[in-house]
Formats: C-alpha cells, structure tokens, sequence
C-alpha cells in the first residue's frame, strides 16, 4: 500500500451512494498515500459503508460482502466494549479522533493484535457524519495466542466453576453451590487450569479476563456466552 492512490480503494459495490465522496477525497488520497493500515468508512451506527483492498483482505472479504456489517462486531470481546465506547464519542462529536489497541477476528476466524485509529469526518455545516477507521495489524506472527472469539472453549459446568473461582469462591462453597465434591470441583479445576495452559488459579482468572472471556464490568463475573457451548 505503501504507493497506493486512491484508485486502489476496494469500495464495496453495494454502498449507500446518496452522499457524495468529494469532501473526503483530501483525506482519501492523505490516507493511501502515507499509511500502510487497512482503511473504512463508516456510518454513524457503526456500519461499514466501504473499504480499501487491504481492508478487505485483512477480513478475507470478496468485494461488497462487507457492505452494512457492524464494525464492532469484528471487534475480540476484550476490546468491543472499549472500542465502541470511543466509536459512539467519535459520533457524537465528543472527541475528533481516538487511537487504541486493538484485537480483531480476521480472515478464517483467525484473532490478530493491532492499532486502531478511528476519526470524526465532519459534513460542511460542522456536524460529523460518518467515521474513518485506519487498521494497522501486527506483523509479528509470533505475538501471544489469542482465544478464537467464536470458538465454544467451556462446558456449562466449567463456565459455573471457573465464575465461582473468578468471585474468590473456596471449593467447599462451590462444591455447596454446584451438587459437587471437593474432589469433583478439583478435577474440573485441574482440566481448566489445562485447557488455559496455566499453573494456578489467580493465573486461570487473569488469562480468561485478558481473553476476553468474562462480560467486562460485571460483578459477580460472568462468562461471555460465546465461549460456552450449548
């Protein structure tokens, strides 16, 4: 991209065309010209309204399948939350731009890391009228493994003990709580302590919280339900 113009933008063919690219072509030829990341636009509710080459195939995208998809929803669990909330300040017009790490689901459900730049276009009577979006993925290939977003990683029974271990619950009480033994809240315990590739307890809590496995901001904590298979 390093030589790109604005010609190489993929824009998806089935865009909304009731608003016209000419205020955003400085920014466009800007963007293509000076930056490697993979670029979007779009709407105030977060929607992808187009999006360059690179964009598409960081996404693994044929062209116009990622018209009208919420953004967010590409977003890790661990991040969506945050990043959404500098989206919606972006939209309304609280905050110019924003730039944050981010963890995204890309091509084949593949996690990656990167930086993400989000920027409030504004119409010419002032008012913000669609969001840029820049992402910069990491091109290390040896970065940190990540949970797949989508991937069922808990039975029921695991997502109930590893909640009651994340809300400092001894084993006796969660073997009360459960119709367990204390044999039987060890075992599960030993197999979630193997499945995270941990060595302990307070170590299982905080890979599962910077996984994205707990709802962020709630208490007692609780396993986002797409990590727990039906």
């Amino acid at each position: 991209m390093k030589n790109a113009g604005l010609d190489s933008a993929e824009i998806l063919p089935d865009a909304p065309r009731n608003w016209s690219p000419e205020p955003y072509r400085d920014s466009y030829l800007a963007l293509f010209e000076q930056s490697l990341a993979c670029i979007a636009n779009l709407d105030l509710e977060f929607r992808i309204m187009e999006a360059n080459s690179s964009f598409a195939r960081q996404f693994d995208w044929s062209p116009g399948h990622g018209t009208g998809k919420d953004f967010c929803d590409l977003l890790h669990p661990s991040v969506q939350g945050k990043l959404k909330n500098e989206l919606i300040r972006l939209a309304d017009g609280q905050s110019p731009r924003f730039a944050d790490h981010l963890v995204a689901v890309g091509a084949r459900d593949a996690v990656f890391r990167g930086e993400m730049t989000g920027i409030a276009i504004r119409s010419g009577v002032g008012r913000v009228d669609r969001i840029l979006v820049l992402v910069d993925p990491e091109e290390s290939a040896n970065g940190p493994q990540i949970a797949n977003a989508r991937r069922k990683l808990f039975s029921p029974m695991h997502a109930r003990i590893l909640e009651g271990v994340a809300s400092g619950e001894s084993t006796v009480q969660l073997a009360t709580k459960l119709f367990l033994s204390r044999g039987g809240v060890e075992y599960h315990v030993s197999s979630l302590l193997r499945k995270m590739k941990v060595t302990n307890r307070p170590a299982l809590i905080s890979k599962s919280y910077s996984l994205g496995v707990f709802a962020v901001g709630q208490w007692p904590p609780r396993v986002r339900p797409e990590f727990v298979s039906d």
